[in-house]
């Protein structure tokens, strides 16, 4: 087995976070609720936004968090536009970084591999690839007549929705729900499995076997 590790030792240091959106923010908030409450141990030196109207700016604002807007439309390709966001990310000598509702394809550097985060709103593989982000996945998944839904929090790879899995978190689906309702129910489990898998990459607790991510217990030892 493998273990993925940050870029240097965060056993006993803040675990240095870049959070990557494309629209209000949700996410990098219940990221700095974790914070302040002690239950992740991170700081955010960067955001990047991929659009400039991004409602998750202001809120990085407020918190006084470095936020860069890179636009894909600016690149002619996406290797382009991925060697801009992660020479950004390199400056703010990031360990992890983390796909925070964030809707660009982006291709990941060799130093990268196993160091970028994403969360899905379904139960990979299920309703998931392109096309399939937020609205579009629980209107499908009501469509479809699901019993559960759900999110996953998985390494990301250069296609969508595809790297290892991490944690996946489960969530009824009832019989009055609306798109609207469902997602509130899968935002809510979003807000504890990201933090969980960030913490467990932050204390080195993850192992490869093959494509499988295997977390180890505590008193564990490699």
């Amino acid at each position: 087995m493998t273990t993925p590790t940050p870029s240097n030792d965060t056993s006993r240091r803040p675990i240095r976070l870049g959070v990557l959106i494309s629209g209000g923010g949700t996410t990098l908030v219940n990221f700095l609720d974790h914070v302040a409450r002690g239950t992740m141990n991170a700081v955010i030196p960067i955001v990047i936004a991929s659009r400039p109207d991004c409602g998750g700016i202001a809120r990085a604002a407020r918190a006084a968090i470095p936020c860069v807007v890179i636009e894909r439309k600016a690149f002619s390709s996406v290797d382009a536009f991925s060697s801009a966001i992660f020479d950004q990310l390199r400056s703010a000598r990031v360990d992890l970084v983390t796909l925070a509702g964030f809707l660009s394809l982006i291709h990941i550097p060799e130093d990268f591999t196993n160091r970028v985060m994403n969360i899905h709103p379904s139960l990979i593989p299920a309703f998931c690839g392109k096309g399939f982000f937020g609205h579009h996945v629980h209107e499908a998944v009501l469509e479809r007549g699901c019993k559960i839904s759900g999110c996953t929090v998985h390494f990301a790879d250069n296609h969508y929705d595809h790297g290892p899995i991490i944690v996946q978190r489960s969530v009824p689906v009832l019989a009055n729900d609306t798109a609207d309702t469902l997602a509130a129910r899968v935002f809510d489990a979003e807000c504890t499995a990201y933090p969980e898998a960030i913490n467990h990459f932050a204390s080195g607790r993850l192992e490869f076997d093959g494509h499988r991510v295997i977390v180890r217990d505590r008193g564990c030892h490699a």
